[in-house]
């Protein structure tokens, strides 16, 4: 063979624009590297073995050659335990240093159009502040807004995240070291240097564990969520506040509104105990303990820095007289540095802080030695101290020093608190239900059961308890183990409130609510640990948060909140609150409920209805939206999914959940977690400020036409997946969901209880299953039907057609909904997940399932196609198509391998080697999506 390297993967030169030449070079680059790594250490016939088998698997996939599936099943078929991990763990990597050098040619083209002082970007603040600007919003309209505004990724520890910590760090270390080749001119001696430790890091990656051998812990969920604060959240939130200030001051100078925080991280690890037995109040506590060690552990070492920076003598400058007073506090310094004012400060500041992390997070953080230091109170006493330096530093004129690491310091104080995240609380309101019939049964003389009273009967007796100033219980003891333990949550809540603020812990999230009822059941238990109280003295220190799954939660959401509205009990307590109530709409239930299109309509039907509520009652609202990586789940671009909203509904206020492998690809680099911050921020802005109403000029009309697509795909999507006989048999069988429970990849359960039904099992694996076999129907399964049944009905083919395209041109809802739809039909491939429908045994079931997704999978593109005028998928997102050629041929031999090892493992042959090839294959797999759960 003339192949010297996996070099070779790299797509045709003809195929790719000029600009990815350096794209091409780096993948060059890294596949020369890990050919010499497998041949070095594996041996020049498994490198063979590996590029066959990549070549055989493109010519099945491009040219659907069924010769050259045969050749691949052969192979397969005849891999020793021993090649197939070693071919799984080279396509595997192949596709994780893909993704590298991925990432950083996304920085490399952004430098280079900033660079060319080429216009702003869609999604960058810099166009957002422009549009603003040019529609005449005033210094106190934007000073408003961000006053006001609230944007919060919210991180959650659902299991599709697949890579190990290690992984990630030496993932980043293969960035830094390509980042430094194409950002620095390197001498030859130094370049050397530079592959070399290239190399070793490949090195290190073969030869390290991809798969952990022990399921991950909550605690250990915990510190993979908080690696991303120390990748990008410390350092880029406070460079976006002060890349916006800065913009605001060149165009205002003075008149630049201050700039509120609204931009904030929030968490559900070590909160959502829904499905979750493992979340108990010591894992509550210990998050909320380690949040706080890691922030106070930063600031310490910040301000250690910053104070070792600062050597203004006071013979030089004339400091003002409250930072002379702030030093006059200070612990003393050695007297050749005695003239030295601010090393006295950020000293002062420095001992603080350290009694400050020993008093809050005594036990998990960085151990430090005790000091006479007083702790200070909260982070505004913090917050006072920098003010002083700052205003004195101006004084002065020193303003450079007060505009740098002292602003961003500031910054993140003010951001992150002592707290670090706002953590939420989440619970099945089925739970709550329970619970609450036991303290009803212990606490009222009356025979008949809780659940069983009429609704009315369980609303009155719920609203008189909430208005008395005693609790129910007295004593855990006499409550059953569930009980106890609910009560005990949220008796720490109180606690964790009281030590870090209640900031700390502020949202309640009640899952599956379905009516009133399950928001005053809820309101009770917080009651019961004094966080809640209705009556005269009203008030609450939660949100308290209904969160809408399923398809007919969604449509009767506003219902409920006109029905919670009207109770004067709430309302009282609800200004507590700032008269602001936050509502979570659930996509991944909704979508396994009625499917993509249904999914995403009732979703944007629902906003619009809540804002008519909110709007009817004065009430604030903030939408949490509990989106996951896929399209199936909610996922797509931040920036055209929240300028698709409804108008009225985001208002500066957004909450979002980041998920899985999705947190990773966002956050781990920080150029790129820099880019989807700001995108977030953008898109809030102009979706809040700017005037999108003439875009919906002909709403009625539209959602006349979305009402009729959507019934027509729910119908079919529920007739495929709820009303085919045996379709649970078909999923099962081709699909790696029974294996992915032995994953090791998240602390929950992959079903809510003992069930084969799709019902109970969890949306997260079942997507996950689906984006495996490269099937992944919950992104666009239903919508070719309901085009075509709507186009047969209306009799007018062109005229039907011109008002869809219309639709596509003009309204953002459809543009997003077709997009996503084109990016997961460009991911999909019917020819991989063909191989996997082999695997079902029953072949009746396997051909009559099978022809319905490659029919309805043939009618979207024919549909989609007719409708945008494109004639290929992803003509008009090159660099996803780009993406998508480069790594398929790396994804394609994993599918095909993962095909040959289930139907072993399926035909008794358990081998441990084989189960490990499997998960390896999973993992892969995921790898190489990038966004599979």
């Amino acid at each position: 063979m003339s192949l010297n390297t996996l070099a070779n993967i790299v797509p045709e030169k003809d195929t790719s624009l000029e600009k990815d030449h350096p794209l091409r070079e780096d993948i060059r680059l890294l596949g020369r590297m890990l050919g010499d790594t497998i041949r070095e250490l594996e041996g020049e016939p498994m490198f063979d073995l590996v590029e066959t088998i990549r070549q055989t698997a493109v010519r099945f996939r491009r040219e659907q050659d069924e010769e050259a599936g045969k050749e691949l099943d052969t192979i397969l078929n005849h891999l020793s335990h021993k090649e197939t991990t070693a071919v799984v763990r080279a396509f595997s990597y192949f596709s994780l240093l893909s993704n590298i050098a991925e990432d950083l040619h996304h920085n490399r083209r952004r430098r280079a159009h900033l660079r060319a002082g080429s216009p702003p970007q869609d999604g960058s603040v810099t166009l957002a502040l422009e549009r603003v600007a040019a529609k005449g919003i005033n210094t106190q309209q934007l000073e408003n807004f961000f006053a006001g505004a609230l944007i919060s990724p919210v991180l959650t520890a659902h299991p599709t995240e697949v890579q190990r910590r290690s992984i990630l760090d030496y993932q980043l270390k293969i960035q830094r070291l390509l980042k430094e080749r194409d950002r620095t001119q390197l001498t030859p001696n130094e370049l050397r240097h530079n592959e070399e430790d290239l190399r070793s890091a490949i090195q290190t990656l073969w030869q390290t564990r991809v798969l952990r051998s022990v399921r991950l812990t909550v605690q250990d969920e915990i510190e993979n969520g908080l690696i991303y604060y120390h990748y990008t959240f410390l350092r880029q939130i406070p460079y976006i506040y002060a890349k916006i200030e800065d913009i605001l001051e060149r165009h205002m100078d003075k008149a630049a509104p201050r700039i509120a925080s609204f931009l904030r991280i929030g968490s559900w690890i070590g909160g959502d105990r829904d499905g979750n037995p493992f979340v108990t109040h010591q894992i509550m506590l210990h998050a909320a303990e380690r949040h706080s060690a890691l922030i106070l552990d930063y600031y310490i070492e910040e301000v250690e820095k910053i104070g070792q920076a600062m050597s203004l003598t006071e013979r030089l400058i004339k400091v003002t007289s409250e930072l002379e007073g702030l030093a006059s506090t200070a612990p003393g310094l050695p007297a050749s540095r005695i003239d030295e004012p601010y090393r006295r400060v950020f000293l002062g500041m420095h001992a603080r802080l350290i009694a400050t992390s020993r008093y809050l997070s005594p036990h998990v953080g960085r151990q430090y030695q005790e000091n006479t230091a007083e702790p200070y109170a909260d982070s505004a006493e913090f917050v006072h101290d920098l003010d002083i330096v700052i205003r004195s530093l101006k004084q002065h004129q020193s303003n450079k020093l007060a505009q740098g690491a002292i602003r961003d310091l500031r910054r993140a104080v003010d951001v992150f608190g002592f707290h670090l995240a706002s953590l939420d609380m989440r619970q099945h309101s089925k739970i709550h239900e329970q619970v609450v019939s036991e303290l009803y049964e212990k606490n009222v003389q009356d025979n008949r059961n809780y659940p069983d009273l009429p609704r009315s009967e369980r609303a009155e007796w719920l609203l008189a308890e909430l208005k008395r100033s005693h609790p129910l219980v007295s004593s855990l003891s006499d409550y059953s183990d569930i009980t106890q333990g609910e009560l005990r949550i949220l008796r720490m809540a109180a606690e964790i409130q009281r030590r870090f603020g209640h900031i700390a812990l502020p949202n309640y999230i009640i899952s599956m609510a379905t009516g009133v009822i399950h928001i005053l059941e809820a309101a009770l238990l917080l009651k019961e640990a004094g966080l809640v109280q209705f009556g005269e003295a009203a008030r609450s220190t939660v949100n308290i948060i209904p969160l809408f799954e399923t398809i007919d939660d969604l449509r009767g959401c506003a219902n409920v909140m006109e029905e919670l509205f009207s109770l004067p009990e709430y309302r009282k307590m609800l200004q507590s609150r700032s008269n602001l109530q936050e509502v979570m709409l659930g996509y991944s239930d909704s979508n396994k409920d009625g499917g993509f299109v249904t999914s995403n309509w009732e979703i944007h039907k629902a906003e619009v209805e809540l804002t008519k509520v909110f709007n009817r009652h004065g009430v604030r609202l903030r939408l949490f939206h509990g989106r996951g990586g896929t399209v199936g789940r909610g996922g797509g671009p931040s920036y055209q999914g929240i300028l698709a909203q409804p108008p009225g509904s985001v208002n500066g206020q957004i909450r979002l959940t980041e998920q899985g492998e999705v947190i990773a690809s966002k956050y781990t680099d920080p150029e790129i977690g820099r880019r989807n911050l700001e995108t977030l921020v953008a898109a809030t802005i102009e979706s809040t400020l700017l005037d999108r109403g003439a875009i919906h000029c002909h709403t009625p009309q539209y959602y006349q036409i979305m009402e009729e697509l959507s019934a027509s795909a729910c119908a079919a999507y529920r007739d495929l997946v709820y009303k085919t006989p045996n379709f649970t048999q078909f999923f099962q069988e081709s699909t790696p969901i029974r294996e992915i429970a032995g994953l090791h990849i998240g602390s929950r359960p992959t079903s809510r209880k003992p069930s084969n039904k799709i019902e109970d099992l969890r949306t997260i694996p079942w997507v996950f299953s689906w984006s495996l076999n490269r099937t992944m129907i919950p992104g666009w399964y239903g919508f070719g039907t309901a085009v075509e049944n709507f186009v047969q009905q209306a009799g007018n083919t062109q005229e039907v057609l011109t008002q869809m395209q219309e639709m596509y041109r003009t309204w953002p809802f459809f543009q997003t909904l077709l997009s996503n739809m084109d990016m997961v039909l460009a991911k999909s491939d019917l020819g991989i997940a063909s191989r996997y429908a082999e695997l079902v045994t029953d072949s009746e079931l396997r051909q009559y399932v099978f022809t319905a997704i490659r029919t309805e999978w043939e009618l979207c593109v024919k549909w989609l196609f007719a409708i945008t005028g494109h004639t290929e998928l992803l003509q008009d997102n090159p660099t996803l198509a780009r993406s998508i050629r480069i790594r398929t041929p790396y994804i394609d031999p994993m599918n095909h391998l993962q095909v040959e090892l289930l139907r072993r493992y399926r035909s008794g042959d358990d081998d441990d080697a084989i189960r490990r090839a499997i998960h390896l294959t999973i993992n892969g797999v995921a790898t190489g999506l990038r966004n599979s759960g």
